[in-house]
């Protein structure tokens, strides 16, 4: 018998796979340059530390911060295509949600409200639901806040338990975590919620009775093991082939101001949209747990609610790691609802005793055997991840591809990332979206341009850009198409290219 975190896992892995959503998940570019960097890396048997994809940075200082998941993902895709990359995505994502029910299950949530707070939680996500190394981190994050959480329960029932067992597990956890996405940092910054957490209970407790007595011992001794596993899990984040310095790379990239403002994911959300409407949603429900049972909160959980919120209303990036912690928190301290509270309540016992997770396991193999079959199950094509045409220039590509044209291509940053998938080696790019490569003054210079600004050629003339492919409505297409140094080449209902004037048309 399937449990209910089992069926919402099989349910959003058949839904990610098997629907329209598999395209979806390959809507953002940057995960073209992902696959040719692991692909790369297991080619030269070497970690990149320079530019090899574009010609305005060749031979530059590259950090390729996300190596471990570029070799899976570039392992997957040269052995499934990517319809692995997809299934790939889909059970991380399956894996965070349906593991988040079960957490809040165990945590004493009802049924049905854990039920409403995990599809408020997927529905917010979604708007990250991409086929890119952070959906790593919320896997990393929901096992760090499980731990922490769990080892912090421990400590105030006064017993020794698997959480605080678990503890020690964080440092092997971050070794593995800062090789696979930039996001080991919110590991960190949930360590720090709970040790101030448990600092507080060691000085705000009194030594008048016994219970206190043993209450601050017990704290004192969780300030201690967890200064040990923060001191284990800074050690182990030097693990990386760049050291200390990726620690300064990425402070130096999230400190930027620039390019905090002008980088999509980075700003905050709209709340017009659906998913960021649920977000609000899950944030007003937590605003009013707070107001009214926020005396039972532990430090940390208030502490993790208001990192939550700031998160979520800094970067729409953040929305779904918000989510996450945001229902972990909540969930317990929602009241059982009046109608059908004793079914629900059995049905949570129910899913408390179910162990055995067949199902999940049954279609991690079915989905993977149709990836590999190509996408086929018999005669029925059931699986056909690709990069949207309506998304990505796909036919243009296959036009400049076809043609031999030279490169250096220039394509909006955006696009970048699936020229290098599809054109690398043969041709070099001049922009994509590895932003913390470029810089912020290399981006003021490309953004005057895109914009069609005045002095909008210098960027084209001092990065010498052989073919320019652009969106049909872009400023700059306009431009292109009635000066006299290009000629348009190519076009379609997406994309334009251009090449010199001087260059030789390709037949």
């Amino acid at each position: 018998m399937p449990s209910a975190a089992d069926l919402i896992f099989v349910a959003l892995l058949g839904v990610l796979v098997f629907t329209p959503l598999s395209v979806r998940l390959l809507g953002d570019a940057g995960i073209g340059w992902h696959i040719r960097t692991g692909q790369r890396i297991l080619a030269t048997h070497a970690i990149p530390r320079v530019d090899s994809f574009s010609s305005t940075m060749a031979g530059k200082p590259w950090f390729a911060w996300e190596w471990l998941y570029d070799v899976i993902v570039g392992q997957v895709e040269a052995t499934l295509g990517l319809n692995g990359v997809v299934w790939l995505t889909a059970v991380a994502i399956a894996a965070v949600f349906a593991w988040l029910f079960r957490l809040m299950i165990s945590r004493g949530t009802n049924f049905l409200v854990a039920v409403v707070l995990v599809l408020l939680a997927v529905s917010a996500s979604m708007i990250h639901f991409l086929a890119r190394p952070h959906v790593v981190s919320w896997v990393f994050t929901l096992a760090w806040f499980w731990i922490l959480d769990s080892s912090e329960r421990d400590g105030f029932e006064g017993e020794d338990g698997a959480g605080r067992r678990w503890l020690w597990a964080l440092p092997l956890l971050m070794l593995v975590w800062v090789n696979l996405h930039g996001g080991f940092l919110v590991g960190f910054v949930l360590w720090g919620i709970f040790l101030l957490g448990a600092i507080w209970t060691w000085f705000s407790a009194r030594e008048g009775r016994i219970e206190e007595l043993l209450q601050k011992v017990a704290a004192g001794k969780r300030v201690r093991s967890l200064a040990w596993v923060g001191l284990l899990s800074l050690v182990a984040s030097l693990v990386n082939p760049y050291g200390w310095k990726l620690h300064r790379h990425i402070y130096s990239y999230l400190s930027n101001r620039f390019l905090m403002d002008h980088i999509d994911e980075f700003q905050s959300p709209n709340f017009h949209g659906a998913a960021q409407k649920c977000f609000l949603a899950l944030l007003l429900i937590a605003v009013a747990v707070v107001a009214v049972r926020g005396r039972q909160l532990r430090l940390s959980a208030g502490l993790t609610v208001l990192f939550a919120v700031y998160a979520g209303l800094y970067a729409s990036r953040n929305i779904p790691v918000s989510s996450i912690l945001l229902v972990m928190v909540v969930g317990p301290l929602l009241p059982s609802v009046g109608i059908g509270r004793g079914f629900f309540q059995r049905m949570s016992s129910v899913e408390g005793g179910l162990r055995g997770h067949a199902w999940p396991i049954i279609g991690i193999i079915v989905t993977l055997a149709i990836a590999a079959n190509g996408g086929r199950a018999g005669s029925s094509w059931l699986m056909d991840a690709h990069f949207s045409p309506t998304r990505m220039p796909r036919e243009a590509v296959n036009y400049l591809e076809r043609n031999h044209v030279p490169g250096p291509m220039l394509s909006p940053d955006y696009w970048g990332g699936y020229l290098i998938y599809r054109l690398y080696p043969g041709a070099r790019v001049v922009v994509d979206d590895r932003h913390d490569l470029y810089g912020a003054e290399f981006f003021k210079s490309y953004l005057k341009m895109m914009h069609g600004e005045r002095g909008w050629e210098e960027f084209l003339d001092a990065h010498e850009a052989s073919c320019v492919l652009l969106p049909r409505d872009a400023a700059l297409a306009n431009i292109l198409a009635g000066s006299k140094g290009w000629k348009s080449i190519y076009a379609d209902d997406v994309g334009i290219a251009f090449v010199r004037a001087g260059a030789k048309a390709a037949p």
